[in-house]
């Protein structure tokens, strides 16, 4: 059935209220906030976009397995079965659980990183990005070419570019590069998937080269549904073991379990190379914690192996991916440009298309972000220029190839009526888009500066 006819394969059993405002009360609360929505209190938000990592609502089966944790320093009964999920859904040996995704980003490149060392990736999400920096390393991005074209639908726009990588590593001294990573789903460029192909022939060039490849897999089973669903072949798989193939590829992957492990807070580093997890678990008895609960109680284990049995259930798959897809046709019709085909987690609106008559770094994005909470209360996040940052040497902005504003949808949390009020706040925005000012920084903090900067608009606000 097509995405987003079909109604939700479960039902609600608890809710929370939703506080409504005014937009007068709206303009005086992000003003406060320095015109940042990570600033805003989330009582203040009715529909918050913001981000799908940690948001999401757990199942009765995780509620019943959260309850069951064993709160042992060492050796906990609880980490014994989360180990074994992740050895069974993705095929790794070895399982160190951190608590969120940027702990096993933390590790794994206090353990790869130098001075001066590359890292390939087809694109580095913020975090991803700053830990590279933080060791002193370059973050290189080489996307598929064919995320500039936005409004054009191609299957797999995720995929590495594989004729610049090979270039990149031909071109490179020998230890100039100590690892390639592959961001599935690739959140920066639309949350646009990677094909089995792509995959494959990336681990291909890795092996040529000697290097090892890892992947952050925050939203594995995403990616594998659109494989399933997209790429010749794959249709009558399972999506476990489409999950598996995927894995296969890869030495070792990070994950954030707030995204494809259905938890507020975890997550994991895994691999099957017993030296690169010896190395890790010293790093995580200094940054995490013991390395049976790496700075996670014995529930949050529990938690995260049930969320993972969850979310590789092709029902749950059909839901999450088909509620995205319902919110893409909700912006369409509001006269919205939108990265096409919609991704798995978020829609994003092209705002450097929409918003033409600002320049990149009047950040069109950031004030799209803006117009969309005064308007209706909805908390989004740009993913642009603010997000990209500086030039570690030059201290210019970093200009994205895309100045994008994503909605992020929190997994099994809101409704469809929900998503028509989004998409309504939209076509109001988009009744005043000539007349939104560019933004610019009153505090710019030096490294993920998206955080915690303030802005002031460069002129008067529409209304």
């Amino acid at each position: 059935m097509e995405h987003g006819t079909k109604a939700e394969s479960y039902r609600i059993k608890m809710v929370e209220p939703l506080r409504s405002t005014t937009r007068k009360e709206r303009s005086q609360y992000i003003e406060t906030a320095g015109y940042n929505p990570f600033l805003l209190s989330s009582q203040d938000v009715y529909v918050d976009l913001l981000t799908d990592s940690g948001t999401g609502a757990m199942s009765d089966g995780q509620w019943s397995a959260l309850m069951q944790g064993d709160e042992a320093y060492a050796g906990s009964r609880s980490f014994a079965r989360f180990e074994q999920t992740v050895q069974e859904i993705m095929g790794f040996d070895y399982v160190l659980p951190t608590h969120q995704g940027r702990g096993a980003e933390n590790i794994l490149f206090t353990i790869y990183l130098e001075q001066g060392k590359t890292v390939p990736n087809n694109t580095h999400f913020d975090t991803t990005k700053a830990h590279v920096l933080h060791k002193g390393g370059r973050a290189l991005d080489l996307p598929n070419p064919d995320v500039l074209r936005t409004q054009e639908v191609s299957p797999f726009k995720g995929n590495m570019d594989l004729t610049r990588l090979r270039q990149v590593l031909e071109e490179s001294p020998p230890g100039a590069i100590p690892l390639i990573m592959m961001t599935l789903t690739n959140n920066s460029v639309g949350g646009q998937p990677v094909s089995m192909a792509n995959l494959r022939a990336t681990r291909q060039l890795a092996d040529e080269f000697g290097l090892p490849l890892v992947i952050d897999a925050c939203r594995f089973a995403e990616n594998a549904y659109f494989i399933k669903h997209r790429e010749a072949g794959y249709e009558d798989r399972s999506i476990r073991h489409i999950v598996r193939e995927m894995m296969s590829y890869a030495h070792a992957c990070t994950m954030s379990g707030k995204k494809d492990a259905l938890v507020n807070i975890g997550g994991f580093l895994a691999t099957s190379d017993r030296s690169l997890y010896e190395k890790a678990q010293t790093w995580a008895v200094l940054f995490e914690g013991f390395p049976t609960y790496g700075g996670l109680a014995g529930r949050d284990l529990e938690a995260m192996a049930q969320g993972l049995q969850e979310v590789v259930k092709e029902e749950y798959l059909a839901d999450r991916v088909g509620q995205v897809a319902y919110l893409a046709r909700v912006l369409r019709q509001a006269g919205a440009p939108i990265v096409e085909p919609p991704g798995g987690h978020a829609v994003y609106i092209d705002a450097g298309r929409w918003l033409g008559h600002l320049r990149p770094d009047e950040f069109p994005g950031w004030s799209l972000s803006v117009a969309l909470y005064v308007e209706g209360g909805v908390r989004s996040v740009e993913i642009g220029t603010v997000l990209a940052g500086r030039h570690p040497h030059t201290q210019h902005h970093d200009h994205p190839a895309l100045e994008l504003l994503r909605l992020a949808v929190p997994r099994r949390v809101y409704t469809h009526r929900h998503l028509e009020a989004v998409g309504h706040t939209v076509a109001k925005v988009g009744e005043q888009l000539a007349h939104l000012p560019g933004m610019r920084f009153t505090y710019e903090p030096p490294v993920l500066r998206h955080f915690t900067a303030r802005f002031a608009p460069l002129g008067p606000w529409p209304g």
